[in-house]
């Protein structure tokens, strides 16, 4: 049986794609991808070497799309979700691309070190008789390109035979012009044609050489992930009887099994404290920098590090089902989804090779049979370029004898110089290095294009309970009750499965006063309005919710029971009333306590330029209070809404822009879709949420301009790379071409133009790399 993909809720799956280099593979594989008829949308990330799917139908097989993308030199296979968590697999894979990078490198530095001692050799610098020799030189020509540069070449012509030209293509082509013209010249010497036969070995060096410091530095902006996904231990204490334990695989754990936490252990598993009392550190995940005090009750994620002493822990949730695999998962998808910005490189990098293959068969026609004619000192006058003529063996790049020569050279050089890989990896390369900046402080992007979002937002909604306040309200008084603890108890046997503060608020007083809970025989749930149901050993149906829904529901209402609403609001407490059929039994008054970094944080979004708002559905006395006290004006404030009306207000603040809405995730789904951003404050238990597009872990409200200074930053990189990518090509490409021989005698030779194009790539992924988010 084949092990679970990673997949989310719209099946998606992972693909591992090999034999991406530039801008140009990338859009030849999500081209292909979407020609597939059970494919509906693919985005495909360089950086990272995958592709994110989404399939019509899942249960179809996807070996034909794998086919596919094998037969057009693209080998892939499906992510499954042990890949990501196995510590030993990351290890080879790490051992086995190390080996293969250095090796590169090892015969990159070989290649460019015999050519150079060739140059030395014909320029009378050295006597080493055999690097000398023309037959020497063709031999090593023939072995660059039959060995270390043979992938390059079946790449990059099986590319173009697929009618999809890649960077291999481009220099693939400018090696092979450059050998085999040299080649004609060596077996006929009467055609009179330089050999240059040092050229396509020096040219293949630089290129290898670029690729290994590209692939260093890229294998660098995705180390955030590689950390989180080694933080999950591969084995745990298994509880065989009351106290023996057995050391087993963490993939064989099942939930409700109880496992022994040691201090210093990692915590393989999401699950609940069942005994013992310790210190746990959430910070790989949330970003928290102090403890976690864990006790009986505590509901703890895979990954965090216990402190201090022995736990006894409940197994809950396992495997793809797991916090860190969550996490994970989300990070991927964020990788894998573009930022709308990166669409006009792709476009660009989709038609750039058949652009540069024009330009190239333009520059050889050009200087062949015009450019000589016009301008014939640049024959004989080029005495700026960077090399010099010596002999029969010619450097492709100094003074050309005849217009062929000129015409050969300088669209090799167009070929070589040219850099899609720049422009493919301008955007990916900075998302990469954001997303797992982010998730390392526990903010979860969900793709590119959030980050794009986040980053153009100019106005924030907020929602009151759980998101400006702790989110962990207490009861302060019984009001209008003759019996208290019996209202508590219907009240608490009612609400005991919902996940709302308000409800955790009046389970927490009814377990104070030790009070049973009763089952609830039926439940149905009003969106912000409350709970109504049936509960054994009481009579008829129990409501507990807003005052005013109650009211409007039938139940007896009397005058006194309005005074003592206005006057508990008055203090901004919170009212919770309880009926049965239609009799009211009391009031509860609840308190919620503001978070401590709620005011530096607005007073942080307020210097950004944010506009704030608070919609909640709270009375109107408690927003205004909460609103006074975080320096909101009234028009900023919404009190008493259903959430079909928050929706009327977020679409009527969308015509001044895109906005965003903040919540805690549990409630205000609705409102968090409708938003142009989604933004839940929550714990490691709600990352999966569909309804946001960005999840703040832990309870730092700070987190969020924080966040919203990172996707900025993350942008203006994204501005920085593309400026470069463009400027670079239309700079290059027409001094390679030749623009400045004429009148300054100043040419690119294709070994410095392969330098310079590897070059591009390098200092693209650095200057992502330079992104801290601070």
């Amino acid at each position: 049986m084949s092990r679970p993909s990673i997949k989310s809720n719209n099946h998606s799956v992972l693909l591992d794609v090999e034999g991406m280099k530039c801008g140009g593979c990338v859009r030849s594989v999500e081209q292909l991808l979407c020609e597939q008829p059970n494919i509906s949308n693919a985005s495909v990330n360089l950086v990272t070497g995958t592709a994110w799917i989404d399939l019509v139908n899942p249960k179809e097989e996807i070996q034909e799309i794998l086919s596919a993308l094998a037969d057009r030199g693209f080998p892939s296979k499906e992510r499954i979700e042990t890949d990501l968590y196995n510590k030993t697999s990351l290890e080879l894979n790490a051992n086995k691309s190390w080996w293969n990078q250095w090796r590169q490198l090892m015969v990159a530095l070989v290649l460019l070190l015999l050519s150079v001692l060739g140059h030395l050799t014909e320029g009378g610098h050295l006597e080493i008789p055999i690097i000398g020799s023309l037959t020497f030189h063709a031999f090593l020509a023939t072995y660059a390109l039959l060995g270390p540069g043979l992938p390059i070449l079946k790449r990059g012509f099986q590319s173009a035979f697929n009618f999809n030209p890649t960077m291999d293509s481009l220099v693939g082509l400018g090696v092979g012009s450059a050998y085999v013209a040299s080649l004609v010249a060596l077996i006929w010497p009467e055609v009179a044609w330089p050999c240059f036969f040092n050229e396509p070995v020096m040219l293949l060096g630089f290129v290898l050489l670029g690729r290994f410091l590209e692939e260093r530095a890229r294998f660098r902006t995705n180390k955030a992930l590689k950390e989180l996904a080694v933080l999950q231990p591969e084995n745990a204490r298994l509880f065989i009887r009351e106290n023996e334990t057995r050391e087993v695989r963490v993939g064989s754990l099942k939930p409700g099994e109880h496992i022994q936490l040691l201090a210093g252990d990692r915590i393989p598993v999401d699950g609940i404290v069942v005994k013992g009392n310790s210190a746990v550190d959430i910070s790989s995940l949330t970003g928290e920098s102090l403890p976690l005090n864990a006790s009986p009750g505590t509901e703890l994620a895979s990954g965090s590090l216990n402190l201090e002493s022995s736990l006894v822990f409940e197994v809950k949730r396992i495997g793809s089902d797991s916090a860190l695999a969550r996490i994970i998962g989300l990070v991927e998808e964020a990788q894998a989804r573009k930022a709308p910005i990166q669409g006009l490189a792709d476009q660009v990098a989709g038609k750039f090779c058949y652009g540069v293959v024009t330009l190239s068969i333009a520059t050889f026609i050009f200087w062949w049979q015009l450019g000589a004619n016009i301008w014939p000192e640049v024959l004989t006058a080029n005495t700026q370029s960077f090399h010099h003529h010596h002999g029969l063996h010619s450097a492709l790049g100094s003074e050309a004898q005849t217009p062929l020569g000129l015409a050969l050279q300088l669209s090799i050089a167009v070929l070589v110089v040219a850099c899609p890989c720049a422009l493919g990896l301008a955007t990916p390369t900075v998302i990469t290095v954001s997303s797992g900046l982010a998730a390392k402080r526990g903010w979860l992007f969900r793709g590119g294009d959030v980050i794009e979002i986040a980053a153009s937002t100019k106005q924030i909604i907020f929602d009151k309970t759980g998101t400006l306040t702790i989110g962990r309200p207490l009861v302060v008084e019984c009001l209008l009750s003759e019996n208290k603890n019996h209202m508590l108890q219907m009240a608490a046997s009612l609400e005991q499965n919902s996940r709302h503060p308000i409800s955790h608020a009046i389970l927490q007083k009814s377990q104070e006063q030790k009070l049973p809970l009763l089952h609830a025989l039926t439940t149905k749930t009003f969106p912000g309005k409350g709970i109504s149901g049936e509960v054994e050993g009481f009579k008829g149906t129990i409501r507990v919710g807003k005052p005013e829904w109650i009211k409007h529901e039938g139940v007896k209402w009397y005058s006194n029971i309005d005074m003592v609403i206005e006057n508990s609001s008055w203090k901004g407490h919170s009212l919770v009333a309880v009926a049965q059929n239609d009799q009211l039994l009391g009031l509860i008054s609840i308190n919620d306590q503001v978070r401590k970094d709620a005011q530096s944080s607005l007073q942080r979004l307020r210097k950004l330029g944010m506009k704030l708002n608070i919609l909640s559905g709270d009375r109107r006395i408690t927003v205004e209070r909460l609103g006074a006290k975080l320096g909101f004006n009234h028009d900023q404030l919404g009190w008493q809404l259903l959430p079909d009306e928050k929706l009327i207000k977020i679409k009527e603040l969308q015509a001044n822009g895109p906005v965003a809405m903040v919540g805690d995730g549990i409630n205000d789904a609705p409102a968090l879709a409708a938003s142009d951003l989604g933004i839940a404050v929550g714990t490691g238990t709600q990352i999966a949420k569909d309804s946001s597009d960005l999840v703040l872990l832990g309870d730092r409200l700070e987190a969020l301009p924080e966040a919203l200074l990172l996707a900025k930053q993350t942008m203006n990189k994204i501005r920085q790379n593309l400026i470069w990518a463009f400027g670079y090509n239309m700079i290059a490409l027409p001094l390679a071409a030749g623009v400045l021989l004429p009148r300054f005698g100043l040419l690119l030779s294709p070994p410095l133009a392969a330098f310079l194009m590897a070059l591009s790539s390098i200092t693209v992924v650095i200057n992502a790399l330079s992104l801290s988010g601070k």
